[in-house]
Formats: C-alpha cells, sequence, structure tokens
C-alpha cells in the first residue's frame, strides 16, 4: 500500500498541470465525501502529504475513481477524477529496468 501511495504521487507530481493553472473543487469534507458516498465510491487509499491527506476513492460497480487532498483547516479539494480504476498490487521494477 505504502508503494501504491508512493508511486500515485509520483505519477501526479510528473503528470497533472501545476495547481496555479487549476482551479481546485473544494468544500467541507462531510460534504465531499457525502458526493463521492453517492457515486458509491469508498475510500481505496490514504497517505499523508505534508499537513494534508491524499486519499483515492473508487468505486466497485463503475471503476469510476477520485483522488482528493483535504486541507488542515477541514477542507477537502478534488484533484483528479476518472474511469477504468483497476486496484494494483505489484512490485515496481528496480531502478534502471525496462518498464
Amino acid at each position: 500500500m505504502r508503494k501504491s501511495c508512493s508511486a500515485l504521487a509520483l505519477i501526479l507530481a510528473t503528470c497533472a498541470p501545476p495547481l496555479s493553472a487549476q482551479t481546485l473543487q473544494c468544500g467541507a469534507r462531510d460534504t465531499v465525501l457525502d458526493m463521492l458516498t453517492a457515486q458509491d465510491q469508498t475510500r481505496r487509499a490514504i497517505g499523508l502529504a505534508g499537513r494534508a491527506v491524499m486519499e483515492v476513492f473508487a468505486a466497485n460497480d463503475s471503476a469510476r475513481w477520485t483522488i482528493t487532498v483535504t486541507m488542515p483547516d477541514g477542507r477537502m479539494c478534488l484533484l483528479a477524477s476518472g474511469v477504468a480504476f483497476d486496484a494494483l498490487d505489484e512490485v515496481l521494477p528496480m531502478r534502471g529496468t525496462a518498464l
């Protein structure tokens, strides 16, 4: 799980557009969780990024997924969402090994 969260953070850092170029959608944590629950999404991963909490939510039936960050002040923001979620439990190749 820890390796998966680290890999996810690396992917977000290298592939996502800069936050300054986006408008984050944020709200009270309870409100955002209610929205995710209404979409049948449940938490699949959690990790810390400084003082913020990063979480991955996904639905079983639709494979819809959402990545969120909860700030220390209680705001929860949507960072990314999509479809075709697939949970993996694999070992990443060693450095220098072709993918």
